[in-house]
């Protein structure tokens, strides 16, 4: 796995791109002067999280021969802002799941997601506290 980063203006505007040619515009959310471009490289890290997970619960609810109408998820992160550097110390993810299958099973996918398999997730777990919560056919699980 490589990417490759580049700037592209004067100011913090960079464009990241992986082997395939997919890329992301990064940009400094503090800065003093200009308009914020691009995604924060800490909000590249909660998109990085839904994207992992979200791809995790489908395979595992794919795996039996479920495949969910709808799965939405908000990522919020807290950070401690005052520190340098400004780690996240908890993420709360909000997993929004429907379609015709049990909510155990949904339970289920979203925790094997958290627990074993988001190589993202696992990744932060050493700083940051992760909480995910379900809202499976719009009922809080």
């Amino acid at each position: 796995m490589k990417v490759s980063l580049e700037r592209i203006n004067e100011d913090y505007l960079f464009e990241v791109s992986n082997e395939n040619g997919q890329s992301v515009l990064l940009d400094n959310k503090s800065k003093e002067k200009g308009e914020v471009q691009g995604i924060s490289p800490m909000e590249l890290l909660l998109m990085g999280v839904a994207g992992c997970s979200s791809i995790d619960i489908v395979a595992i609810l794919n795996k039996q021969k479920i495949n969910p109408t709808t799965l939405k998820m908000d990522v919020k992160g807290h950070r401690k802002e005052s520190e340098v550097p400004s780690l996240f110390y908890q993420i709360d993810v909000t997993i929004y799941l429907e379609g015709d299958f049990s909510a155990d099973k949904a339970k289920r996918a979203a925790q094997l997601s958290f627990e074993k398999y988001c190589s993202v997730s696992k990744t932060l777990e050493p700083t940051a506290k992760i909480n995910h919560h379900i809202i499976f056919n719009g009922v809080a699980l």
